[in-house]
């Protein structure tokens, strides 16, 4: 990543190749053929360690490239793999926490994320049989590292982007949890060997992650692309993206998948966060318990629960086209409230236009 500047990124999130997942094996052995000797010898701890040894390298350029205050996100799976008759665990999480806090950035609270992907009759080892079974990894890792201390936001410009960027109060609720249920995601690729090596996350983890820890007009970068879902996430939170990738049969995957996906697919999340919007506060208005919502967004003409949202402003994509083989451009335009809200308990309506920038 030599092409990016010292303290340049303001946001990291990726999911690199799983090591000791037998799929990924090739890829790292062509980082350093170490790899495969240490598994054709029957050595799992060594070729462990020495798949993580390359992550490593990624690692630190991260560490280079993020701002003071600056978040990683790093979506890894443990492994499970039998060598020479033996089952273990191969618990990548917590070495790349290792990887992390060498580097001076330490771990914050991680999110789990369960993949709904396995059968609850799936077990691993002796069946019903006691002493001989396995508990199944139904689960992955979502760890967050920060660069130093809180992010500071001095100028009057700063603040404001950063209001702007804001979420929903029903929207933190669910977000910062430390357990997530997303489904996994089916991949649209023809070609069997790039298949193979294509495990992305569903597009609402990355949505969430940036939306979480960046602001409108930040720079997300994934070190590890894949086929592109960071960047999709990234255009449809009105934020910059980097990527990069090692395998070439994936540049036109990647390309592909973001010219190819229309601008109504990233205004429909950002619809749907609206809607989900209405929906939380009309119920929470018909329940008579509850007291009177006291503050409003006037970008959006609708009633949020805290001052902190009332200058959030969300922006529709307008346009996605290439600028080079390697640069894609996306054009947006502020949301146009569709008022939809009947108001209630003397709050006023009023009008919004679209602004195109």
């Amino acid at each position: 990543m030599q092409q990016l500047k010292d303290n340049s990124i303001e946001l990291v999130v990726t999911s690199p190749p799983y090591p000791m997942i037998e799929m990924w094996d090739e890829i790292m052995a062509k980082q350093n053929p170490e790899v495969q000797t240490a598994l054709d010898n029957n050595d799992g701890a060594k070729a462990f360690e020495l798949m993580h040894l390359e992550l490593d390298k990624v690692w630190a350029e991260v560490e280079r490239v993020l701002i003071p205050g600056g978040f990683a996100c790093i979506n890894i799976g443990d492994s499970t793999r039998t060598i020479n008759g033996e089952f273990a665990l191969y618990p990548s999480h917590s070495r790349i926490i290792s990887a992390f806090q060498k580097l001076g950035v330490p771990n914050l609270p991680n999110i789990l994320w369960r993949k709904q992907t396995n059968a609850p009759n799936k077990f691993m080892g002796s069946g019903m049989l006691p002493s001989g079974a396995y508990v199944t990894l139904e689960h992955e890792w979502i760890l967050i590292f920060r660069k130093g201390s809180k992010r500071q936001f001095k100028t009057e410009s700063e603040k404001l982007r950063r209001k702007e960027s804001s979420f929903f109060w029903e929207e933190r609720n669910v977000w910062f949890s430390d357990l997530w249920d997303l489904k996994g995601t089916k991949q649209k690729i023809d070609n069997s060997e790039t298949r193979k090596r294509s495990a992305a996350y569903p597009f609402e983890l990355p949505y969430r992650l940036i939306n979480m820890y960046s602001l409108q007009g930040d720079t997300v970068l994934d070190p590890f692309l894949g086929t592109g879902t960071t960047s999709l996430a990234a255009i449809a939170s009105n934020r910059n993206s980097i990527g990069y990738e090692i395998d070439p049969m994936f540049l036109t995957i990647i390309t592909e998948n973001i010219e190819s996906t229309p601008a109504t697919f990233f205004n429909s999340i950002i619809q749907n966060r609206i809607d989900q919007h209405i929906k939380f506060i009309t119920e929470r208005n018909a329940d008579i318990k509850k007291g009177d919502i006291k503050h409003y967004n006037e970008n959006l003409i609708l009633p949020v629960m805290t001052s902190q949202e009332t200058e959030i402003k969300l922006r529709f994509v307008s346009e996605v086209c290439s600028t080079s083989e390697s640069s894609i451009e996306a054009k947006y335009s502020v949301v146009k409230p569709t008022n939809e809200y009947v108001p209630s308990k003397n709050i006023k309506a009023q009008q919004q236009t679209s602004i195109v920038f």
